[in-house]
C-alpha cells in the first residue's frame, strides 16, 4: 500500500510517501510545499491542489492520512485549513482514495507511545527510524512523516 501523509498549512505543507508490504515499511519520499503569503488565496489553493494531485499521480497513492483539525485562537486559519483539507476530499473521492484522520494525541500514541509526547520526542523516534533522514528541516516534514506513519500502524487498518 502506498500512504500519503499530509500535515496542511497556508505557509508550508508538509508531506511523505510510504510504501508497505507485508510489514516491511519504506519512506520514499518527505518534503515541504510552501505557499508565499503574497500570493492570492485562490493562487495558493491552485498550487496545493496542483502539488498534491502530482504527487498521488506519480505514486500511485491508494491512502492519505491527515492529521485532525483543530480550532486554532484564529477561525481564520482553521477555516483557510479546512480549504486545504477540502481540496485532499476531493482529490480522493476523485481518485477513489481512502482518508484516515488521527488527532495529534493518537499521532503521538503511535509513534511514541505516549499521547503527551513533545514534538521533540516525536522526531527523535523518526529519526531513529529512517537514519537516511539527517533532521527535520522544518516540523511540517516531521509531522507529515508522523501522520502517514501512523496511518500504516494503526489499528484501523
Amino acid at each position: 500500500m502506498v500512504v500519503l501523509g499530509v500535515d496542511p498549512g497556508f505557509g508550508f505543507s508538509g508531506y511523505s510517501i510510504f510504501n508497505e508490504n507485508r510489514g516491511i515499511v519504506i519512506l520514499l519520499e518527505c518534503g515541504l510545499i510552501r505557499l508565499k503569503s503574497s500570493d492570492s488565496l485562490a493562487t495558493r489553493i491552485k498550487i496545493f491542489y496542483d502539488h498534491f494531485l502530482l504527487l498521488i499521480e506519480r505514486f500511485s497513492i491508494e491512502k492519505i492520512n491527515l492529521e485532525t483539525s483543530f480550532l486554532y485562537k484564529n477561525p481564520q486559519v482553521f477555516l483557510k485549513l479546512g480549504y486545504l483539507r477540502g481540496i485532499l476530499y476531493l482529490i480522493a473521492a476523485q481518485k477513489t482514495i481512502i482518508i484516515e484522520e488521527f488527532t495529534p494525541k493518537q499521532i503521538k500514541l503511535i509513534i511514541t507511545g505516549s499521547g503527551s509526547a513533545s514534538k521533540e520526542q516525536v522526531a527523535r523516534v523518526l529519526l531513529k527510524l529512517f537514519p537516511r533522514i539527517q533532521s527535520f528541516d522544518k516540523d511540517d516534514i516531521s509531522d507529515a512523516v508522523a501522520i502517514g506513519l501512523s496511518g500504516i500502524w494503526s489499528k484501523k487498518n
